[in-house]
């Protein structure tokens, strides 16, 4: 298995500048094509719509959209035709309320999406509605690219947290191109359960599973000694120098389709590497 092909949208090229690097360093290494989707986003409120909203300025909204993807476009091509890699780019406007479906479409053909971390000061919405996107309906594992990231492969000594979920399962396995990568692997559990199927030999399961694969891997066994437990796995992070962070991601049901829970969104504010993701 390999990446052959990836994706990234682009919505603001400052807050994406990260995550293309990134995209780019991969798609070399796998040998990928890079396809970048350039986002104008019409952020007028939509039943503004059908409510008598002036048609003036309606299109000025939609023009304003079109300007954006236009920036983002030429940011896009500008960085990539000295790249020396395959890459396609496209400009699409959507509606904030319709940005899900463009990208979920997108991203079920391609076998990684690489989005700039969406929670920060000034980051629009758009940003998190296009990350959830990818992860729940577009069914693909995104890489999350933290600011000021190096943009190198991040491979030299990976954590993969481990809590025997079928998230974790997920992610651990569209993460093998990555992991076999890897000088190291660790495999993280914070107080494993007594009563689990592989008390006796925590981990050891996904430990031969991984090197059948080719991957080095180390066992991890972590006390939970903070509050989070976010916290103890990023400071493991921390400790063994790891350029990458793989984890499940975990969603609940509210009035949106999907909203990413309390302990993945706090990783992907926190962590200062990338994290790998799938649901």
């Amino acid at each position: 298995m390999a990446y052959k092909s990836i994706l990234s949208v682009v919505t603001d090229p400052d807050a994406a500048r990260p995550a293309i690097e990134k995209a780019i360093v991969l798609a070399r290494a796998h040998d990928a094509h890079l396809e970048v989707l350039c986002v104008g986003v019409d952020r007028t409120y939509t039943g503004y719509h059908y409510g008598g909203m002036p048609v003036q300025f309606m299109e000025e909204a939609l023009e304003q959209a079109r300007a954006e993807a236009a920036e983002a476009e030429k940011f896009v091509s500008g960085r990539l035709e000295r790249a020396g890699i395959r890459w396609s780019s496209e400009t699409a406007v959507a509606h904030l309320a319709g940005l899900d479906a463009l990208v979920s479409e997108r991203a079920r053909y391609n076998d990684l999406v690489v989005h700039p971390r969406p929670y920060c000061e000034g980051c629009g919405q758009e940003q998190e509605t296009a990350l959830e996107a990818a992860l729940f309906e577009g069914r693909a594992p995104v890489l999350v690219v933290p600011p000021r990231n190096e943009p190198g492969p991040g491979t030299g000594r990976i954590v993969v947290g481990w809590n025997q979920s079928a998230e974790a399962l997920a992610a651990i396995k569209t993460a093998l191109p990555l992991l076999r990568m890897a000088d190291i692997v660790s495999i993280a559990m914070i107080d494993p359960p007594r009563h689990a199927s592989d008390r006796s030999d925590p981990g050891g399961r996904l430990s031969q599973y991984l090197a059948r694969h080719g991957v080095k891997v180390e066992i991890s066994v972590l006390a939970r000694t903070m509050p989070r437990i976010s916290d103890v796995l990023l400071r493991h992070v921390t400790d063994i120098g790891a350029g990458l962070l793989v984890m499940g991601a975990y969603g609940h049901s509210r009035f949106r389709e999907a909203l990413l829970g309390g302990a993945t969104r706090y990783v992907l504010e926190q962590a200062e590497v990338p994290v790998f993701m799938a649901h």
